[in-house]
């Protein structure tokens, strides 16, 4: 494998591998030195409104100036802001104010890095020599690999390690995410060109420019149906893994078994997001689409049924693979019907929506389930994915997918209408 998408990927799996760690061992930590439930759920509260609005505002940004160096510096935010709350430990002391703190400064770089790391992926596909299912197939594998090895590592480092003292690991993996970037040309990820390569830098001011990125994106049927059809499955999952599950459990006096689903899902993402890497090329990908809708339908309907530990370790293992397949899929076509000029803009829009999605449908899950019981609860929430699946299936700009050098001139691409 070349150069730049080697570095891309190692990049990609350290950055997800010390979030996921810093997602299990942070409330932790605030739980630990705070002593209060509330004073985890506040730095979380406090951190979720800054985060979706530099995803939409950091697209911007990202449009204007070059993406490795946009990737760099969104993870050394990272890592500062991680490895400030140690050092503070030790000198004065960590309070409630310094983790919001430091909550809101890192999530300034959470969902723009992100956006920066995906708008890369053209880029790496032209100058790596590797075709863009392959790419994405890996990148879902990877996916599911941090998955597995994130809360494992963020459970041995709090027993390991004293309190804040884990954040450095996590500071670490950012930083060294960050330097792996760098390996990558900066030409590779240089702005303002046109589709075709030809000078373009962009039209307007600040405001314009993100009214435009609004814009390409609500004015594509495409998009919107890809966005929703990200969205939908996201918060079934994560309001399933966040509330119902463990409540679930811990009904059924088995707490321990939400692991071994967890372990399930990334397994199932792990070799469907390998056999996308191998195989994504070969055959027609409305067929690979229909898969990937059909396995999700499949894992959700068997997970809500919460009849017996193995239906739900089945259905989790499904959905697993569907997501290796789908979320592959998905990324292949952002890569193909963005626009270069446009590609920080639009996907730092659904980046911040998906940020704002998934609490909410946690919340929801709560409401739910305190007024109409878990099961009630569990029915409601894969229902959700019942009018993805429609738009999936139904859908006019979903119907055809594949490339232009597959013989398909009336393919809807997003324009850029500045």
């Amino acid at each position: 494998m070349k150069i730049v998408p080697f570095a891309y990927l190692s990049s990609y799996l350290l950055s997800l591998l010390g979030n996921s760690i810093a997602a299990i061992a942070l409330p932790l930590i605030v739980l630990q030195t705070t002593g209060s439930v509330l004073g985890a759920g506040a730095v979380a509260a406090a951190t979720a409104l800054p985060a979706v609005a530099a995803g939409l505002l950091m697209g911007v940004v990202i449009d204007r100036i070059n993406r490795r160096t946009s990737s760099v510096v969104t993870d050394l935010v990272s890592a500062a802001a991680l490895g400030a709350l140690p050092v503070v430990d030790h000198v004065t002391g960590l309070t409630l104010g310094w983790f919001i703190l430091f909550g809101i400064i890192g999530s300034l770089g959470d969902v723009p890095g992100i956006t920066a790391r995906e708008t890369l992926l053209p880029a790496v596909v032209r100058h790596g020599g590797v075709s863009a299912e392959r790419l994405m197939g890996i990148r879902e594998s990877l996916g599911a690999v941090g998955l597995l090895l994130g809360p494992a590592a963020a459970g041995m480092l709090m027993v390991l390690l004293d309190g804040s003292t884990v954040l450095w690991i996590t500071a670490g993996t950012s930083l060294a995410a960050a330097l792996l970037t760098l390996l990558i040309p900066h030409r590779v990820g240089a702005t303002g060109q046109a589709d075709d390569g030809t000078p373009s830098p962009p039209p307007g001011n600040g405001w314009t420019q993100l009214r435009d990125g609004w814009r390409a994106l609500l004015g594509s049927r495409f998009l919107v149906a890809t966005t929703f059809l990200g969205l939908a499955p996201a918060v079934v999952l994560a309001s399933m893994q966040g509330l119902v599950l463990p409540v679930h459990f811990s009904i059924a006096g088995e707490p321990g078994m939400l692991g071994f689903v967890l372990t399930a899902l990334a397994a199932g993402m792990l070799l469907g997001g390998s056999a996308y890497a191998a195989f994504g090329t070969r055959g027609p990908r409305r067929a690979w689409f229909v898969c990937g809708l059909a396995g999700t339908s499949v894992g959700f309907a068997l997970i809500a049924t919460l009849h017996s530990t193995q239906l739900i370790l089945g259905g989790a293992f499904v959905a697993g693979i569907a997501s290796g397949l789908f979320g592959g899929l998905l990324g292949v076509l952002m890569i193909e019907r963005i626009p270069e000029r446009m590609r920080g803009r639009v996907l730092g829009t659904q980046n911040a929506l998906m940020t704002a999605a998934l609490p909410a449908g946690i919340v929801a899950a709560a409401l739910l389930t305190e007024y109409a019981g878990i099961r009630v609860a569990a029915l409601v929430l894969a229902g959700v994915w019942l009018p993805a699946l429609a738009l999936g299936l139904f859908s006019a700009p979903l119907r055809n997918l594949e490339p232009e050098s597959r013989g398909t001139p009336a393919r809807e691409v997003v324009t850029d209408r500045a």
